[in-house]
């Protein structure tokens, strides 16, 4: 069976708090947070990490304010 390769975005500092994301299995795209790298990852169709992706970039998906 072949793992997922995480990677991040190259916009990140060794210290950000980001994502990971892995697009290397054709069914499905991985994500988990960088600070838990042996903790639960979210798996996404393709199609369903695009509609994210898009959303994200296109502004209709807006981050919380933190506390």
């Amino acid at each position: 069976m072949t793992a997922f390769v995480f990677r991040k975005s190259s916009h990140s500092n060794p210290f950000d708090e980001c994502v990971e994301v892995a697009t290397n299995m054709p069914d499905a795209v991985a994500i988990r947070d960088s600070k838990h790298p042996g903790g639960p990852i979210l798996r996404l169709a393709p199609a369903a990490w695009a509609d994210f992706r898009d959303a994200l970039v296109g502004g209709r998906i807006v981050a919380a304010p933190r506390a």
